[in-house]
């Protein structure tokens, strides 16, 4: 069964002739393949407005979908100004709603193969030097409520390069800070072991130990991370509070918690880390998502030829 914001975002869709199929399909989603939440409302949103444009245009049923009338939703989207990135989301969710329906029977062909979206610009991501991120990693002050608990946030984030949701997700028993590492569940329920610094390992030490069972209620489970009422902290929250001590430490507008991840992939690659390493802690399935990473740090490059290239 669908859970949560997804099962609401079902029970919009019931109105609608294929409301019936997105439904299993989003089931499917979470329980075959195993994905994230967050991933599974996404392509439930884009299949939303799908769907309407399908009803718009007098479809009863999944098999009446074609390769032309898709291209024609796409060529909307496209006129209504949305996103090169948002316009291939949307494609990507129609292409696996529609093999999910081959695989189920519900289709006789499927054309998915031919259906192409708009190529997309590869586009680097916002990186902060060490001076700008050991600023940030300073901001929160030891006169505030909850100083132990946001440093120890804004430290783990930064040695680890773990996602808001994984963040949110970490729980006591899979942080080991005598040995100096945790275990973190990522996307597609894939677990992933990641070393802790001497920083992040002493501001958790000092959250756990001086505010922490201050925050527990019964209802708090182990997750280590806890809001004022003892419940877990969201994904929103911690982006909330990565954002309001970016704004204190004068850092730039535009940066979020995966600001924080960008920047642990491409400092430890300036420090001379081997790109598989940086893959594993990410969490990275293909390497090629990771290897943006060596085009963000420029002056890496440079070295790397001067020091290899025999005619520096």
């Amino acid at each position: 069964m669908v859970s949560g914001q997804t099962q609401s975002l079902c029970e919009k869709l019931s109105s609608f002739p294929l409301g019936g199929s997105i439904r299993d399909f989003l089931n499917y989603l979470r329980v075959e393949a195993g994905l994230a939440e967050n991933t599974i409302l996404g392509y439930g949103r884009d299949l939303k407005s799908f769907v309407k444009f399908c009803k718009a245009e007098g479809l009863t049923g999944l098999e009446q979908v074609t390769a032309p009338l898709i291209h024609k939703y796409l060529r909307r989207l496209t006129v209504q100004n949305m996103a090169e990135a948002s316009i291939t989301r949307s494609l990507v969710a129609i292409k696996l709603l529609l093999r999910f329906a081959k695989h189920t029977g519900l289709l006789q062909e499927d054309f998915t193969a031919i259906l192409e979206g708009p190529k997309l610009w590869q586009k680097l991501p916002v990186i902060c030097n060490k001076k700008q991120v050991i600023d940030l990693l300073n901001a929160p002050v030891p006169e505030e409520p909850f100083y132990f608990r946001d440093k120890a946030m804004l430290e783990l984030l930064y040695a680890t390069g773990m996602r808001a949701s994984e963040m949110g997700g970490l729980k006591l028993s899979g942080l080991n800070l005598d040995i100096g590492y945790l275990r973190c569940l990522g996307k597609g329920n894939r677990e992933r072991v990641i070393p802790l610094g001497k920083a992040a390992i002493a501001a958790t030490w000092e959250y756990i130990s001086k505010l922490r069972p201050m925050l527990v209620k019964p209802y708090s489970d182990d997750y280590l991370l806890l809001s004022r009422t003892g419940r877990a902290m969201s994904r929103i929250d911690i982006w909330r509070l990565t954002k309001k001590y970016a704004l204190r430490a004068g850092m730039p507008r535009n940066l979020t918690v995966h600001t924080l991840r960008h920047c642990f992939a491409t400092h430890l690659l300036a420090g001379g880390a081997d790109l598989r390493s940086v893959q594993e802690m990410l969490g990275h399935v293909d390497i090629a998502t990771t290897q943006i990473y060596t085009h963000v740090d420029q002056e890496r490059l440079k070295n790397v030829h001067r020091k290899y290239h025999p005619r520096p």
